[in-house]
């Protein structure tokens, strides 16, 4: 399975990219390597890379003359920016530990992140700066830096390197740590893809910094290839520039895609900038509809599968048109195993723990390093992977059978009138029945009467339940007007 994802680059560029266990060894070689390409955007300003690490290397002297320890967390709390992603290279490569805090944290959260994280440091942007009066660390603008440039620290691949929310789509949020090693291993699986990839290519960034995926497969992994990273900061901002950033490449979540998608239907293709060759789409379910609606416009859409805990990227599908449903296979340098139906993996991406939660972490990670991920998969018989459901998530039937929703919502997803579907159990008359709650395209619905958008879902149902077992079968359906509520990562909530 490794061979699958390093015969997609050819000899010569596979030769190149080595693994870079640190980030400061990861920093010191792109300076080297990449040096006049460019590496940082905004459209209005660009940046090459000597450039990009240069600033890097003021900030990493801005934090040494702060008189920080090593290991120490520092928090940086911006939009999507070159002086975020500065930022991050300077704290990790410097031997503390970053955490890039969500943008939109009100000020309340903010102090109480710095107490529970023990923050010495806080970079904050200047949309941001009133957002941080009063919080117990020391406060400074993103944009400041030393006179002097510090090297990079010496650290261990195993020391830690950043802090990242996690909760999925129940729960409260964790801190997972992630060390060195792991940011590097995912930042590398990243840069695997079948076509040329090189110093050849332009990402448009429409991912929170805060998220993994973000950090990665988003930008970790476009440096590692030379290729330029524009910041978008908002999605209205990034949707109205795509033509004139004229992307080849994006990372994006399903949400995006969906919206992309839309305006491609009423703008054409040229929307999109004229030069997308892929987006790699993960973080939520991603329908075949999508993949195949991409595909009509020259657009390669890759999908995956991956948790913070992981680094983000545990498996990859290139090959989306023959396994629409599957998440691909799994990346180099892991371990999979399946106890009990559930994913469990370890390798060099596999996280520390959990920031002051021991017993979490123990659930979570066991002494002999295995990850349970807590999601029920299969394989095929070539190696590909399929997510059935979620532990947590599993019904109880009335004969005792465990059933994960997830199963039976995909076959919903073949519907090309759905957009997304949540399916639950409920309590009717003291009896417990599955339900599902079914969101619409609406677009395909324009001036339909509603009774008639229902009776059209009803069909579905029917013709879903015919296919289940009698106990599997749907037996109250809701079709919104409204959208799910959703997470960052733009998945669907399960309490609701």
């Amino acid at each position: 399975m490794k061979d699958y994802f390093k015969s997609m680059l050819s000899a010569e560029e596979l030769a190149q990219l080595e693994y870079f266990p640190t980030i400061g060894e990861f920093v010191n070689w792109i300076e080297n390597k990449w040096r006049d390409l460019p590496a940082l955007s905004d459209t209005a300003n660009t940046i090459n890379y000597g450039q990009m690490c240069r600033l890097v290397a003021r900030k990493r002297a801005l934090f040494n003359n702060l008189g920080l320890k090593k290991g120490d967390v520092v928090a940086v709390l911006d939009g999507t920016t070159p002086e975020a992603v500065e930022m991050f290279l300077a704290v990790t490569s410097a031997g503390y530990t970053v955490l890039m805090l969500p943008s939109q944290l009100p000020p309340q959260a903010i102090a109480g992140c710095c107490l529970k994280f023990q923050i010495k440091a806080l970079a904050a942007g200047p949309d941001y700066m009133a957002a941080v009066e009063g919080v117990p660390c020391k406060v400074f603008p993103i944009a400041e830096c030393a006179d002097e440039e510090a090297p990079v620290a010496k650290v261990d691949k195993n020391d830690p390197a950043a802090i990242f929310f996690t909760g999925g789509t129940t729960g409260a949020p964790k801190g997972a740590i992630l060390p060195h090693r792991a940011l590097m291993r995912g930042a590398l699986n990243g840069a695997y893809a079948p076509t040329p990839r090189l110093a050849c290519h332009v990402y448009a960034h429409v991912l929170p910094l805060s998220h993994v995926f973000g950090i990665i497969c988003s930008m970790l992994s476009v440096l590692y290839i030379g290729a330029q990273w524009t910041a978008c900061p908002n999605i209205k901002d990034t949707i109205s520039k795509l033509p004139v950033i004229r992307p080849t490449c994006m990372v994006a979540v399903p949400g995006i895609c969906e919206i992309m998608a839309g305006l491609v239907k009423m703008y054409g293709p040229q929307f999109l900038g004229g030069r997308l060759k892929y987006i790699i789409a993960g973080a939520a379910n991603v329908p075949p509809k999508l993949i195949a609606e991409f595909d009509t416009f020259g657009v390669q859409l890759f999908e995956g599968y991956g948790m913070t805990e992981g680094a983000n990227l545990t498996s990859g599908n290139v090959d989306v048109k023959e396994r629409p449903t599957s998440v691909g296979k799994i990346y180099p340098e892991q371990e999979v195993k399946v106890v009990d139906g559930e994913l469990w993996f370890r390798g060099e991406n596999t996280f520390l723990g959990y920031w002051g939660e021991p017993e979490k972490t123990a659930e979570t990670l066991t002494p002999d390093g295995w990850v349970k991920t807590g999601d029920l998969v299969r394989f095929d018989e070539d190696g590909y992977m399929y997510i059935v459901g979620r532990i947590k998530n599993l019904i109880i039937l009335s004969n005792g059978e465990n059933v994960s929703p997830e199963s039976i919502e995909e076959p919903f997803y073949k519907c090309n009138k759905l957009r997304d579907c949540l399916v639950s159990e409920e309590n009717v008359d003291g009896r417990g029945i599955i339900a599902i709650q079914i969101y619409p395209r609406m677009e395909e619905f324009a001036n339909t009467p509603w009774e008639e958008v229902e009776k059209y879902f009803q069909g579905v149902v029917d013709e879903v339940n015919a296919t289940l077992p009698t106990t599997h079968r749907v037996m109250k359906m809701t079709v919104r007007k409204e959208d799910f509520k959703r997470s960052g990562a733009m998945k669907v909530l399960r309490n609701q």
